[in-house]
């Protein structure tokens, strides 16, 4: 009986004509991770793959694993008959697009770059968008039209902190040394993404002020307005290809059951991100949506350990989790992926 329940229940989430979505900037490493989870997407049909520099070629030409999956070619033009359009593009060049393109009010935005991420930048025109990090604004997103996908390092990071700053306890400096693949970089090619100088290599970039930590700093204090402790944040670039992993730490009075109780409640209604006290490791999450965090007590210090794909969670799978909550739809659709395991 239950399982038939299970059965109608998904039956009602799914609409009953598929959801047309447009991507804009598909050849890229986000707009390839779109590609391959809305190919696969039972309620999702791509209406068009928009890339100028690859107009009229197949998608599978630039993204080789995709051959025998979809016969899709890149357009040229865009196309308005959709409900909802991805903007896989560089950071500052969304806003570029919309100026030049006027998208109908109708239409729901998810846009990947950080052009409207922070509260200050997140109105254009008639549009507003609401920062799309679902363990933090959930109700808001479903809500949204328009949404401003988190940064890679910001959904890590933030994911490993809200907990604390949902009940006030960021009391400390907040310290964090988090190492991200190479595709975090994009697809354009320079000196620090090249192989020989990335292979058998391992460098800080950005230290104490990564364009990420605006948005983190901002989502914190959403929860816990009164914060005023520094977050002190080195990034490292990692010789490996994709994922992001971050050690946090703060002082905190609390125990190691009180911690683990915190972390539990906060995220139990919450799919994709898991709490342990085991170690976690990066092939767990790999080709997945999914966010693990490890809580553990070192004397006084509270030690947070947080692990995602920065291509997935960090990026295209959030924006799909995004686009579920959006449309109504089971917020696990087309993201039940596969963790490269080994």
């Amino acid at each position: 009986m239950e399982a038939s329940k299970n059965i109608i229940a998904d039956a009602a989430s799914s609409p009953a004509t598929k959801i047309r979505a447009g991507i804009v900037g598909g050849a890229g490493y986000t707009g390839g991770e779109m590609l391959r989870i809305l190919i696969n997407h039972p309620d999702v049909e791509i209406a068009f793959v928009h890339s100028t520099s690859n107009a009229g070629n197949h998608v599978y030409d630039v993204h080789n694993d995709l051959f025998g999956d979809t016969d899709l070619k890149f357009a040229a033009e865009l196309a308005y008959n959709i409900d909802v359009l991805f903007l896989c593009v560089g950071h500052g060049d969304a806003r570029k697009f919309l100026e030049a393109n006027p998208i109908p009010d109708n239409i729901k935005i998810i846009d990947l770059s950080q052009d409207f991420r922070l509260n200050q930048n997140s109105k254009f025109k008639s549009k507003e968008f609401i920062y799309g990090l679902p363990e933090l604004n959930r109700e808001a997103i479903k809500q949204a039209q328009n949404i401003a996908n988190p940064g890679c390092f910001a959904t890590c990071l933030q994911l490993g902190l809200l907990p604390l700053a949902a009940k006030n306890l960021l009391n400390n400096e907040v310290h964090i040394t988090a190492t991200t693949g190479s595709t975090g970089a994009g697809q354009s090619l320079s000196a620090t993404t090249h192989f020989t100088w990335r292979n058998d290599n391992l460098s800080v970039y950005k230290a104490f002020e990564h364009q990420h930590l605006n948005e983190i700093g901002q989502s914190l204090k959403q929860l816990q307005p009164g914060l005023d402790q520094s977050i002190n944040f080195i990034p490292y670039r990692g010789d490996y290809t994709r994922g992001i992993i971050a050690s946090i730490y703060t002082d905190s009075d609390l125990s190691d059951v009180e911690v683990l109780k915190l972390y539990h409640q906060y995220y139990e209604d919450h799919a994709f991100t898991h709490v342990t006290h085991k170690d976690i490791d990066l092939k767990q999450i790999v080709n997945t949506n999914k966010c693990f965090i490890q809580v553990k007590k070192h004397g006084s210090k509270l030690l947070i350990v947080s692990i995602l794909d920065n291509l997935l969670k960090g990026a295209s799978g959030q924006a799909v989790q995004n686009m579920n909550l959006m449309f109504g739809l089971d917020e696990k659709a087309g993201l039940r992926l596969k963790a490269t395991g080994f």
